[in-house]
């Protein structure tokens, strides 16, 4: 498999748009991390936009960009969410959602111009939007006692470690993120902690 360290992103929801023969094609890019959040977007776009004859999308997911997913709604198998997917793909971002809302101009743009189409509009968002690199990360619980609280504290200040999600009750837990590239580095640092507990949660 392979390991990638960093990959970019968009930084935040943007807009663009392509026109063919009286159809219009708005796209649409949202960060997207989570899969569960497509169908709120997409009943947004409607409630927005309730004269529109197609909610197209395609998204890119995971640092490793393994996952994906296209949907044509309606338009010609292969015509809309497979060329959204692969501005994606061309571009090399992840962690993208791509909805292209299509008002019908009264003209049959054929398959050719479907594709352009929907490309053109996903290109065009993607112009507009600010691409950033992101680095690999994974999110850890660590689990201790009072004791070791002073050792953990400055582990985390020494790596310049994001630490969050404190909580310092009867025992300690905190959520670190840690970059993938050092994971067994500072997990071995950790293990030299006496009584402490670590535990994966996710990858970001």
């Amino acid at each position: 498999m392979l390991f990638y360290d960093q990959y970019q992103t968009i930084s935040e929801i943007s807009q663009g748009v392509f026109k063919d023969r009286g159809s219009k094609f708005l796209a649409f890019a949202f960060p997207f991390t989570n899969e569960s959040a497509l169908k709120e977007i997409l009943q947004t776009l409607k409630t927005e936009h309730t004269k529109a004859n197609h909610f197209c999308y395609a998204y890119r997911l995971t640092p490793d960009r393994f996952v994906f997913r296209v949907n044509d709604d309606g338009e010609p198998a292969g015509t809309a969410g497979r060329p959204i997917l692969n501005v994606l793909l061309s571009k090399e971002i992840t962690n993208v959602l791509i909805v292209v809302v299509r008002y019908f101009g009264g003209t049959l743009l054929g398959v050719p111009g479907l594709i352009n189409a929907y490309k053109s509009a996903a290109e065009d968002v993607i112009a507009q939007s600010n691409i950033i690199e992101k680095t690999v990360q994974d999110i850890y619980e660590i689990s201790f006692e009072y004791p070791q609280m002073n050792d953990v504290m400055k582990l985390i200040k020494d790596e310049n470690l994001t630490n969050f999600d404190q909580d310092f009750d009867l025992s300690c837990k905190i959520k670190i993120a840690v970059n993938q590239a050092k994971v067994n580095r500072i997990m071995d640092k950790l293990g030299d902690i006496l009584a402490i507990k670590t535990k994966f949660l996710y990858t970001q």
